[in-house]
């Protein structure tokens, strides 16, 4: 029985109505202009001089072919980068017992006009040469923190510089070009302004300055590799976001790195560019010319055979995940022909976005102990 005064059902589902055409006016515009995005996206694309999928071949030696001439071409399409210096002149700056590991902060001249800063942290009583971890910081617009996140719990469960050296790692990170130290240095203003000049000024040069941060990333490896206190043949790189693609892009570049662990950031390009979301990077992450040759998944087959593990939500708009499985259908038969299928690892963890969760570093630690500490 209806209650005294209450509307009645008519009046209800009359208001109901009204809403739900308001709701349909207001929102006809947004769902059309959405869908003219899409429309046009789909036209960029099909008049765009794309590269055929990619398909692993079907021998390991006709991959191996194909590999050489990826990797050139990646390095190619990375600009006329200046050669690394072969004898790196390094100056370290401080020397600070702390608890459970040494740090050493340093800099060196990169042989491209800047003076890269970094810190090295040591496993205090390490008795031989121990395992090491290249470090890649994270973008997030933070262009004051680079290297210092080594000492931040803000993306990681707990600071990551010291948790590896307390678990016997040599410790290696830099600041990239516009973070830390290096923010507003060189021909730039501070943070995203300065980021964007950085790159006119690369593009005008003929390289990109994804390739020079590359390239500074490869300076720091052929110091680490090179301390006495390092096995040159333990070494594995982590990072998330931009750092997880800076890490696997060198573990595509550089045979050094034994193995590796991105977080969030396993980016196919023509996926991200269908999801209408080419915003969700900076301009320092895009390589002209390069879908006239292949998509991410020919540079993370690269990797192959070291073992690797991404981790990646399914939510997380700077990866749409239909671009993750397709690079992981896509690599899996390149590990498939060194009959090395386990080494290649990529988890997508259902309802999370760009985000670092005390599973996925347990995850970190536990995979890296394996490939590097061999627990």
């Amino acid at each position: 029985m209806q209650p005294k005064n209450a509307p009645s059902l008519t009046l209800l589902n009359f208001h109901f109505q009204l809403w739900i055409l308001f709701i349909a006016i207001y929102s006809l515009p947004r769902l059309l202009m959405g869908q003219t995005n899409e429309i046009e996206i789909v036209q960029w694309l099909s008049k765009a001089e794309l590269a055929p999928p990619f398909a692993a071949p079907p021998s390991l030696k006709a991959w191996m072919t194909k590999r050489e001439e990826i990797r050139s071409r990646v390095w190619q399409l990375l600009g006329k980068l200046p050669p690394r210096p072969k004898g790196l002149q390094v100056q370290t700056l401080s020397h600070e017992q702390r608890e459970g590991y040494v740090l050493e902060k340093f800099q060196f001249d990169n042989g491209a006009g800047a003076v890269v800063p970094g810190y090295l942290l040591l496993p205090k009583h390490a008795s031989q040469r121990a395992p090491a971890v290249l470090y890649c910081h994270w973008h997030g617009g933070e262009y004051d923190i680079g290297k210092e996140e080594l000492f931040q719990a803000a993306h990681t469960p707990e600071p990551p510089g010291p948790a590896f050296a307390k678990r016997g790692y040599v410790v290696l990170g830099i600041d990239a070009y516009c973070f830390g130290e290096r923010n507003g240095h060189g021909p730039a203003e501070k943070g995203g302004a300065g980021e964007l000049s950085v790159s006119k000024f690369n593009l005008w040069v003929g390289r990109t300055l994804w390739g020079m941060i590359l390239r500074d990333d490869l300076l720091a490896l052929d110091y680490l590799a090179a301390r006495p206190e390092v096995d040159a043949k333990r070494i594995g790189v982590m990072g998330m976001s931009m750092g997880a693609t800076r890490a696997w892009w060198l573990m595509a570049l550089d045979e050094r790195i034994k193995t590796g662990v991105p977080i969030c950031c396993l980016t196919r390009y023509q996926n991200l560019i269908e999801h209408d979301w080419l915003k969700a990077h900076g301009i320092y992450y895009y390589v002209p010319q390069m879908l006239n040759y292949f998509d991410t998944e020919a540079v993370v087959a690269l990797i192959a055979p070291r073992p690797v593990l991404f981790l990646d939500g399914d939510d997380d708009r700077t990866s749409p995940v239909d671009g993750i499985r397709v690079i992981e259908s896509a690599v899996r038969p390149v590990y498939r022909l060194f009959g090395k299928d386990p080494e290649f690892q990529s988890v997508v963890y259902t309802g999370q976005g760009h985000v670092y969760t005390p599973e996925m570093w347990a995850k970190t630690l536990e995979w890296l102990n394996r490939y590097l500490l061999g627990n």
